[in-house]
């Protein structure tokens, strides 16, 4: 490593583990990726694990350390409670909890909650809100980031004001793995394409107000008598899935959109908002939660930027 890291990033899920090494100024300097989330972590233990990886990186012992997502939650490393909306999100930043029993400093961001009628939680997505907010210096809107649980943000006047949660994610992992239609999407499941004729029929079929679950089933019969293929089923059932998502969000959605997403979800939420006549501007999933931790850090440790010791 040329240049000595100034803080060290983490976005610590259910399932997978990131890290980043940056610069004074953000600059990324090293980077690791492991399945070392919460449940494998849990066995581990997440001094261990973060160590573990610090160290393959070559991080200073006294390099400080923020995280975000479910290694605050109530099943993870130390719980980071909840900040309620309607929230500035720099304010999050304030609830930021600190390790005890730690050499170095280590802290975690909290999450958002919404109470009332309608309870909401989110741990992870916020730091990628403000990673987003920044990005595009918005103010107003409505922000999607798609995912396990989709999360849908309405902003007003730089505040999160309210946010809704889809289980697209998890329901397409359980729906293709789990359920009879495991045999349809087979190995398939992450073959589902934008461009199949299957994607759109059953996206549009959603957004014309289809029943989801009087549809699933037409994935199986489809196998069975019209010789539908693995990545069909698999783009059909995701085409079922985004589209149900997209339908019931479309009702705070007058704003134009700001999809915060990488890869292939970029690519199926970016084909799936123009069927459904939806304006948007992209931003990259990985760099908002990487710029929202740089922010954090940038805000609890603010002698330590732009320094190279």
């Amino acid at each position: 490593m040329s240049q000595a890291p100034v803080y060290a990033l983490s976005d610590w899920g259910t399932t997978r583990f990131r890290l980043w090494l940056v610069d004074g100024a953000g600059n990324v300097l090293g980077e690791r990726r492991a399945d070392d989330g919460l449940d494998v972590s849990r066995v581990r233990g997440f001094a261990s694990v973060l160590e573990d990886h610090l160290a393959s990186l070559g991080a200073p012992s006294n390099l400080p350390v923020v995280i975000c997502g479910m290694a605050g939650s109530r099943q993870g490393w130390i719980e980071a409670n909840y900040v309620q909306v309607p929230a500035d999100l720099n304010a999050i930043l304030s609830g930021t909890v600190k390790l005890p029993d730690m050499a170095r400093d280590v802290r975690i961001i909290p999450g958002l909650c919404q109470s009332g009628d309608a309870p909401n939680v989110m741990r992870g997505e916020e730091t990628q809100l403000l990673g987003a907010i920044l990005d595009r210096n918005l103010s107003n809107g409505i922000i999607a980031m798609p995912g396990t649980h989709s999360k849908w943000v309405e902003l007003e006047q730089g505040r999160a004001k309210s946010f809704g949660t889809y289980m697209t994610g998890e329901l397409y992992a359980l729906v293709s793995q789990q359920s009879i239609l495991r045999h349809s999407v087979q190995d398939a499941a992450d073959l589902a394409s934008p461009d199949h004729q299957e994607f759109v029929a059953a996206l549009k079929s959603m957004l014309a107000g289809g029943s989801l679950l009087g549809q699933f089933f037409s994935i199986r019969a489809a196998m069975l008598l019209n010789d539908l293929t693995p990545e069909g089923a698999a783009s059909r059932l995701s085409g079922l899935l985004i589209g149900a998502e997209i339908a019931g969000a479309k009702a705070i959605s007058n704003n134009r959109i700001t999809l915060v997403a990488s890869g292939a979800m970029a690519t199926l939420y970016g084909k799936a908002f123009d069927i459904a006549g939806l304006e948007f501007d992209l931003v990259d999933a990985d760099e908002a939660v990487r710029k929202g931790l740089f922010v954090a850090a940038s805000g609890i440790w603010p002698n330590t930027k732009g320094t190279s010791s």
